[in-house]
């Protein structure tokens, strides 16, 4: 152990490397525990730590061993500053020494790594000031770039740095060793700023792509250095294998086998992960745009198709396209490769991989150039028919599933087919995988505009997409945000309300599904210390099976269940992990529905949405905390709805007196209780319904006085129940409005304000209220009576017209509001000082 005292920051990544070191076969549960201590070490340690642990790490890179305490310390740093979301400050000493340790030429690789992915962790920031003319090697060039390209184009580093790799390419051979390490930096440069670029520098690159993608080596690369014992003929390379062990007799892919590659094999392998970005961003007619020769006439025609196909091999092509003929070899090549049956998993993962962007860079060459169209349905219709029943294979089918959606009705696919398959059965049976949960929604939103006459199957299909979110909510919520506005439909936007405020329930149900999954390799992890027997034989009980089946079914059914009484049954798993992420990301959820479907909400809908709102307030999954948020959503869009539609509180009037009637739960939905009866008293007025009446104004004056003794009568225990004063508050506030519009009501008004300022000033009022509550009540109490005593400037104050309502009367101090506030807040203040105590 090393004898000086290291800073907060070093003894955090001593702990962790130590832990990771004693850790051995502890397990991915214990390394997790471990991590995240060591980040939340991290994230604590001060500003003062952090400058004194620089000051120590700048002494080490000015010495001229950079061993192996430098090493440790810059991976240290790196910990800290990577571990929190703002950036942290570093001496101006340390960054200055970081970039010139990054442009030494003899310095070690893997501290060089280290000072890159230090300085991308500051970046953006005015203190860097990396060359990139002066950098010579490589290795090093692609470093100082990566750095360069994460300060974004403030001095427009960005061309720089792609003029500084067109000049490598011009002056070297493609199979120049220095081309391997700067080809992903072209390939970045591509993509964020492709109009860098001049007519003959794409030539080029398009030159140089070709090559690397069709006349790479087929044999292995040589050995680094042979032995003593070893012979000439031990040391020739073997040729380029498949993936089923067969020598490779067509052109060399990223699916070739072998045990060592060449340079111009590795650039095969780099050229085809960025030919997509090329092919989109390259040329003059920008990305996804087709040729200028008007080929759109051909897609229709296949004699057109066979004649520029014959005409195309008669001739020699232009650059771009001969790029473009062999991306499509490629592409072709490795959708025949695909069919090998892999002899290592590694090998059959990565068939998957490059199956996926074989099928994307089709669709690109489609949508560029009609002629490929016709040359690629047939195996691609082949290899949909081949994957659609593999499990392992369902990530391809969401290309496919795009190229079909974009030139499903020039190919003659009946593309319906392929999304009723997409959107029924991979996430009824996948939404377990993270990944694809990821990938499925983010080609859902990515491709929107594509959808037309499919998008009823979309939102149809929403019950399948909330099993991606109930089991991945907290990675997909912000995903289903931006979503949830195109899934939003009127005739489902009450089922869809209902799967939102159920989808911890169905968090749980998902969990139990697995568990009973009749393949245990197959099924993901899960919370293994949670136990519920008695949950899982509820699942597999007939009796239940309904409900269960309609909280997993595939498609929206155009009904609702009540499934009240899968709550109490699943009530144990409501602490699971997962259950408790989702019920967090729920509120969320709600917020973003309530903006789309108000958009797209008539009055009866609205109307029934305020019903759903009541309803299901007291209808909630038991997970910790979950009700109390999902309250705080509605009650926030209860009043929005009467916003939208003021008659709604007349419309609605024997539902709400009915919710009103009952003090049951009351304190748990005190929120949602008060948004009622405050839309109660702004709204029960001829002002917005001429239908509003006399009597209705009686009956919601009588539930409501009710409803206030209820919750403030004298008890043997307390003066008052346990009810926030908010509730309190804002009864009587509506009880005094409701008196201004029907005046009899007046001395019964009178006489319960009265009451409730004594029993706020009592001393039993303390064993409930907090002191500030209760004088809330009597201060809201004394200002309402002493409006009352003036009936007509409690009927302007408390229920003002529209004309009054309007902004000139707030704007202009000469109109007849602010004056009439000023009188009143008068007469106010003079009544409250001649009231006793």
């Amino acid at each position: 152990m090393r004898s000086r005292k290291l800073t907060g920051a070093a003894e955090a990544a001593e702990r962790f490397r130590s832990s990771c070191a004693s850790g051995g076969g502890g397990g991915g549960a214990m390394f997790s525990a471990g991590a995240e201590s060591l980040l939340h070490q991290a994230r604590e340690i001060q500003d003062e730590e952090l400058k004194k642990f620089c000051s120590r790490i700048s002494k080490l890179l000015q010495a001229e061993d950079l061993g192996p305490d430098t090493l440790d310390s810059l991976q240290r740093l790196f910990l800290i500053i990577s571990a929190t979301k703002y950036s942290r400050r570093l001496e101006k000493t340390c960054v200055d020494l970081l970039q010139a340790t990054l442009g030494l030429p003899a310095c070690p690789e893997q501290l060089q790594v280290l000072c890159t992915a230090i300085l991308r962790e500051m970046s953006p920031s005015d203190s860097l000031s990396l060359a990139w003319d002066h950098t010579q090697n490589s290795r090093q060039l692609s470093l100082v770039a990566s750095v360069l390209l994460a300060q974004g184009d403030r001095n427009e580093e960005v061309r720089a740095v792609g003029q500084g790799v067109l000049r490598a390419l011009e002056s070297r051979q493609p199979e120049g060793p220095s081309l391997r390490h700067l080809l992903p930096v072209m390939a970045k440069v591509v993509v964020l700023s492709p109009g860098i670029l001049q007519e003959d520098q794409a030539t080029l690159l398009s030159k140089r792509l070709v090559d690397w993608l069709r006349y790479a080596s087929l044999q292995q690369g040589l050995p680094h250095s042979g032995s003593f014992f070893s012979t000439p003929r031990a040391r020739q390379p073997g040729p380029i294998t498949e993936v089923d062990g067969a020598v490779a007799t067509d052109f060399f892919t990223v699916l070739s086998t072998g045990h060592r590659f060449t340079e111009d094999q590795w650039l095969n392998v780099q050229a085809f992960s960025m030919l997509r970005a090329w092919l989109l961003h390259s040329g003059p007619e920008g990305p996804g745009t087709l040729d200028t020769d008007d080929r759109s006439e051909q897609e229709g025609s296949t004699l057109s198709v066979i004649s520029a196909t014959s005409s195309s091999a008669g001739r020699l092509l232009p650059p771009r396209e001969r790029l473009r003929e062999v991306a499509f070899e490629y592409c072709q090549r490795l959708i025949e490769q695909s069919n090998r049956r892999a002899l290592r998993k590694g090998d059959s993962d990565l068939q998957k991989a490059c199956l996926v962007e074989a099928v994307l860079v089709l669709d690109v060459l489609c949508r560029q150039d009609p002629t490929f169209l016709y040359r690629s349905l047939s195996c691609l219709k082949a290899l949909h028919g081949r994957v659609r029943g593999d499990p392992a294979s369902v990530r391809v089918l969401l290309p496919l599933a795009l190229f079909f959606l974009s030139h499903g009705e020039a190919a003659a696919v009946d593309s319906e087919a392929v999304y009723q398959h997409l959107f029924t059965r991979i996430p009824a049976e996948q939404f377990h995988s993270p990944l694809l949960a990821f990938e499925f929604i983010q080609f859902c939103r990515d491709n929107l505009h594509l959808f037309g006459g499919h998008l009823s199957t979309l939102r149809l299909s929403f019950p399948n997409l909330f099993k991606f979110l109930a089991w991945n909510s907290p990675p997909l919520t912000s995903e289903f945000v931006a979503l949830l506005p195109a899934l939003v439909d009127a005739g489902t936007a009450l089922e869809m309300l209902h799967a939102l405020l159920d989808l911890p329930c169905l968090t749980a149900v998902l969990d139990l599904q697995l568990r009973s999954s009749p393949a245990p390799s197959e099924r993901p992890l899960w919370d293994t210390s949670l136990r519920a027997p008695s949950c899982l034989e509820a699942f597999r009980d007939p009796q239940f099976q309904g409900l269960f089946q309609y909280l997993l079914r595939p498609k929206a059914s155009g009904t609702t269940e009540r499934l009240a009484p899968l709550h109490q049954l699943l009530q144990p798993m409501a602490g699971c992990a997962r259950v408790v992420q989702c019920a967090e990301a729920v509120p969320t959820l709600l917020q973003a529905f309530f903006s789309a479907v108000t958009q797209v909400a008539d009055g009866a809908l609205i109307n029934q949405l305020a019903l759903l709102l009541l309803g299901r307030s007291d209808s909630l999954y038991p997970a910790p905390g979950y009700a109390a948020r999902v309250h705080s959503v509605l009650s926030s869009q209860f009043p929005a709805l009467c916003t939208l539609k003021p008659s709604l509180v007349v419309e609605l009037a024997r539902d709400l007196l009915e919710f009103l009637g009952s003090v049951n739960g009351l304190c748990s939905r005190a929120s949602l209780v008060t948004s009622v009866v405050w839309a109660v008293g702004e709204y029960l007025s001829v002002t917005y319904d001429r239908r509003c009446t006399v009597e209705q104004i009686n009956k919601f004056f009588e539930a409501l006085e009710a409803l206030l003794f209820e919750v403030t009568q004298c008890r043997p225990s307390a003066a008052l129940p346990r009810c926030p004063p908010q509730v309190v508050t804002a009864l009587m506030t509506t009880l005094t409005k409701l008196a201004s519009r029907s005046q009899d009501l007046i001395p019964r008004a009178s006489l319960l304000l009265s009451k409730m300022r004594t029993l706020a000033q009592s001393s039993a009022t303390s064993s409930t209220h907090s002191k500030e509550g209760a004088e809330a009540i009597r201060t809201r109490a004394t200002e309402l009576l002493t409006l009352l005593k003036m009936p007509s400037v409690a009927q302007f104050v408390l229920t003002p017209s529209t004309e009054v309502c309007s902004p000139r009367y707030h704007r202009d101090a000469n109109t007849a509001l602010p004056l009439a506030l000023r009188t009143v807040s008068r007469l106010v203040e003079r009544e409250a000082g001649l009231l006793p105590g």
